[in-house]
């Protein structure tokens, strides 16, 4: 019974890390990560903070922002940004920022490649990514 348990315990963890979702710069070097529950993790593995469904919160955990469909709110709840359905970014201004394409590459209103986040909710890769709340 220990050897199953401890083989489920390692199971357990490789299938954790494996649920964490790499954030990229233009030039594919590691910025940080999400991971399966909503930590946000910089390059250097350390907690910058977390998304968790519509709470954005700093390493602190401090609420810093909330995400309200596709709207992006800042901690005084003024608006900072939306992400419409086709993946165009905009600013509180509506003035388009720039992309995040369904594979996870964002791209700059210049259509230039910053960076790249597979398999990660596409407003969470615009608060990582244009939305200076973490």
């Amino acid at each position: 019974m220990k050897k199953f348990i401890l083989l489920f315990l390692m199971l357990m963890c490789m299938a954790s890390v494996c649920l964490a979702q790499t954030c990229r710069d233009k030039n594919n070097m590691t910025v940080g990560k999400i991971e399966s529950d909503g930590t946000v993790r910089n390059a250097r593995n350390m907690k910058i903070g977390s998304i968790d469904g519509k709470t954005i919160r700093d390493a602190r955990n401090m609420k810093v922002g909330s995400i309200d469909g596709k709207t992006i709110r800042d901690a005084r709840n003024m608006k900072v940004g939306t992400i419409d359905s086709d993946g165009t970014v905009r600013d509180a201004r509506n003035m388009k920022i720039g992309t995040v394409d369904r594979n996870g590459t964002v791209r700059d209103k210049s259509n230039m490649k910053i960076g790249s986040v597979s398999g990660v909710d596409p407003t969470y890769a615009a608060v990582l990514f244009f939305f200076d709340l973490l």
